[in-house]
């Protein structure tokens, strides 16, 4: 446990907690066309903005510990700089060093499975998502890897390849998969044999997160690992057919097989080895479990191949998953949630099941257990298992209804919840469903608005990212609205690269702090801004609060 933090002189406590409110892929649009925050009817947002001290703050890119600011922030991102006030290189910067230095390919855990491979005479599979949208993966990575076991005398490769279509336009899979399929053509020869094996859309089958829907994994399982589903020559055959079919964007897509002369080309078997090259860890952790647990509770694997498994990197440092990794993930300490637990300070988060590791895990550092277990209550609100958009505002009301009761109750100093309709609604491409979620949300801050002016407590509303701003495809020309073939808007399901807003009520303001909040700063800015609100000072080397004080 870390020390405690100094309080803060000449600065008087609120009656009531701070409440950190994170509107889950809420930011500020860059064009009016497409902005469901701007055009939702949000009287709540709006009188907050008239009333009360609020700036733009950086969510993505380097602000948050990606390679460049053309890379969008993500949730995770996101809530590790929330949760631990500074910036940490991340997930593909680090992967991207790691390959670029061939750290990866010298580590004992590649040589391993290049072993496994080549002295089984076995496969070497891949398993991840097939795009370049850098929030879980990215196809260069891939690329290299496979060109790697190549020289590294690994005879046959075989890809289990996820359509992405929500970090990336939601129909855009073919982009991706037809120059993939060439390229592993043109890498084979007579003595490696590189080919897709399955695939399918990424909210169907194997990338389920915090339990929401084994169901999902059981589909990834059979698909990749069995071999078991519907068949086709090719995946870009697949895509296409099953596109015409079901009219689904590219998560939607259902599970597929490729076969020949009715076998499956990729079906995992003993001796091979396996690995998942998706870095991020929330949608990882239960295709791994799968793999690695020796009893699975959650769904009849059926036959369990004897492979040698390996994630991209650590998809949980508290439980030290998966096993084996290729890349070391950043190692986050420090975190907010530490220090106030040191300095005896109550803590609550909660959201539901969908973003529910986002206010715990992610927040603490990507850490799953408590740091003090009687200072610190988690709650998850379950989601309901059905698309998005039919029930665009999820469980704002439920999460708003215990954080009500738990402002009430005067039990915790610090309070922080995860609204995930803007996100998760987002990602859906709906322009009405996202409309309702912005609403929905709204009305419950109203809500919160009440009971924390009740409280004499002061609420921090901002975001991790940005989504449901940017809703339509623009030209990066002319930045206009690109248009489907039947004339309308074509829709984006994935992150912005806009700011996001950051918000302080403070109903019983005591002149202590000035009303002009700090500009040019990042969402990691907020960690420091709630501890100095909460009455500490913050640690020396957390980025700047957002608040300057009067002397």
């Amino acid at each position: 446990m870390k020390e405690a933090l100094r309080v803060r002189s000449g600065y008087e406590k609120r009656r009531g907690p701070v409440v950190l409110v994170i509107m889950d892929g809420v930011g500020f649009g860059k064009y009016k066309e497409g902005d469901a925050v701007a055009a939702a009817h949000t009287d709540t947002l709006d009188g907050l903005f008239a009333s009360c001290p609020w700036t733009s703050l950086n969510a993505h890119g380097t602000a948050v510990g990606l390679p460049t600011d053309d890379d969008m922030g993500n949730s995770e991102v996101g809530h590790n700089a929330i949760g631990c006030g500074r910036v940490y290189a991340q997930g593909a910067k680090l992967v991207n060093k790691s390959i670029e230095e061939k750290t990866v390919f010298t580590g004992k855990v590649w040589k391993k499975l290049v072993s496994q491979a080549v002295d089984n005479d076995g496969t070497m599979h891949f398993l991840g998502l097939l795009s370049d949208g850098y929030v879980h993966s990215h196809m260069n990575h891939l690329k290299a890897l496979i060109e790697q076991a190549k020289r590294d005398q690994v005879r046959k490769v075989r890809v289990h390849a996820l359509l992405d279509g929500r970090d990336v336009g939601e129909t855009s899979a073919l982009d991706y998969f037809e120059p993939f399929e060439a390229y592993l053509s043109e890498l084979s020869d007579d003595s490696f044999d590189a080919r897709i094996a399955s695939g399918g859309g990424r909210m169907v089958i194997t990338m389920d997160r915090y339990n929401a829907n084994w169901d999902m994994v059981k589909k990834g399982w059979e698909t990749h690992v069995l071999g078991e589903g519907r068949q086709f020559a090719s995946a870009s055959e697949a895509i296409t057919v099953l596109r015409d079919e079901t009219g689904a964007i590219d998560q939607d897509i259902p599970p597929f097989v490729i076969a020949e002369d009715g076998k499956p080309v990729g079906a995992v078997e003993d001796g091979d080895s396996f690995i998942l090259f998706n870095f991020r860890g929330d949608r990882a952790l239960e295709i791994t479990k799968a793999f690695e647990a020796e009893e699975l509770q959650e769904f009849d694997r059926k036959r369990v191949p004897d492979v040698e498994f390996a994630g991209m990197m650590e998809y949980d440092g508290d439980l030290h998953v998966p096993k084996q990794y290729l890349v070391p993930p950043p190692t986050i300490t420090r975190t907010m949630a530490e220090f106030l637990c040191s300095s005896g300070v109550r803590q609550f988060s909660i959201s539901e099941t969908q973003k529910f590791g986002h206010v715990t895990y992610f927040f603490n550092g990507n850490r799953t257990g408590k740091f003090d277990k009687n200072l610190e209550t988690y709650e998850e609100i379950p989601s309901d298992i059905l698309p998005f958009e039919q029930r665009p505002w999820m469980k704002c009301a439920e999460i708003t209804d215990r954080v009500l009761q738990v402002i009430a109750s005067g039990d915790y100093e610090l309070i922080k919840l995860n609204f995930p309709n803007g996100d998760m609604v987002g990602h859906t491409g709906i322009y009405q469903a996202v409309l309702c979620s912005i609403e929905a949300l709204d009305l419950q801050l109203g809500r919160l608005v009440k009971s924390v002016k009740d409280a004499g407590g002061i609420m921090v509303i901002s975001a991790d990212h940005g989504n449901s701003d940017d809703m339509f495809e623009h030209s990066a020309k002319t930045g206009e609205v690109v248009l489907r073939p039947d004339g309308k808007p074509k829709a984006k399901t994935s992150h912005s690269l806009n700011p996001v807003p950051c918000i302080i009520y403070d109903p019983e303001y005591r002149e202590d702090y000035r009303l002009e909040l700090k500009q040019g700063l990042g969402i990691s800015s907020l960690a420091a801004t709630c501890i100095e609100l909460i009455g500490f000072e913050p640690p020396e080397d957390y980025d700047p609060s957002l608040i300057s004080w009067h002397t």
